[in-house]
């Protein structure tokens, strides 16, 4: 079986908009939570405040952790060409703050912009199940759009 550990933020500003990554890799595109695989004996915390900048241009003060997924994806359902062994993912989820930088998009990654997004209109998005599954963890509950 492989492993893949990975870190990512929720962040929300003030005026209740959440930040959120175009993840272009896959079967189709989708908008997840900043944030991925940590390096080679990379601290997760770390990994996540470097995973946001690269996606999102703003630098984060980790807030605090929220929760870890783990599962377990059969060979079948993996994005990797030609996977013959299932793959376990081990989600670090963090809340986090803007404390600098500016948005802008990723160039040459897994994802392909960022935006801003008003909660109710979460709903709306073509979405990764991380997306649902962080918010959770955040206790952030999505209000349905006007």
């Amino acid at each position: 079986m492989d492993l893949r550990v990975a870190a990512y933020a929720v962040i929300v500003d003030d005026h209740d908009r959440i930040l959120l990554a175009h993840w272009n890799e896959g079967r189709r595109a989708a908008w997840t939570m900043p944030g991925g695989g940590l390096e080679p004996g990379e601290d997760p915390e770390s990994a996540a405040r470097r995973e946001v900048r690269e996606e999102t241009g703003y630098r984060v003060e980790i807030d605090g952790l929220l929760g870890i997924h783990s599962r377990v994806i059969p060979p079948g359902r993996r994005l990797k060409p030609g996977a013959d062994l299932p793959l376990h993912t081990l989600r670090i989820v963090y809340r986090a703050r803007v404390t600098g930088g500016r948005l802008r998009n990723e160039t040459d990654g897994s994802t392909d912009r960022a935006e801003w997004f008003a909660l109710p209109e979460v709903r709306a998005l073509q979405r990764v199940k991380l997306v649902d599954i962080a918010l959770d963890m955040a206790g952030i509950e999505v209000p349905p759009a006007d």
